[in-house]
């Protein structure tokens, strides 16, 4: 596998280490589950466009009052 150097300030390098899983684990290792836990979190166009709707739904008051809901439910609110 090729390796490159990169160039980082040390406080960069001190956060690094400080989220390390184990002593020993590589900063390749490291850099490559951030990337991918940032991958699996970001969002997709379908989802951002159903949180849209439903902040619309808000404004424009298509709610139903958690009260009614629970009610419904049968479930007591405290």
């Amino acid at each position: 596998m090729e390796k490159t150097t990169i160039q980082i300030n040390f406080e960069t390098l001190g956060r690094l280490k400080a989220i390390k899983n184990f002593e020993r684990q590589s900063y390749d290792d490291l850099l490559n589950n951030l990337i991918d836990n940032i991958q699996e979190e970001a969002l997709t166009n379908e989802e951002i466009e159903e949180l849209q709707k439903g902040l619309d739904d808000i404004k424009e008051g298509r709610t139903t009052p958690i009260e009614k809901v629970a009610e419904e439910l049968g479930v007591t609110l405290r």
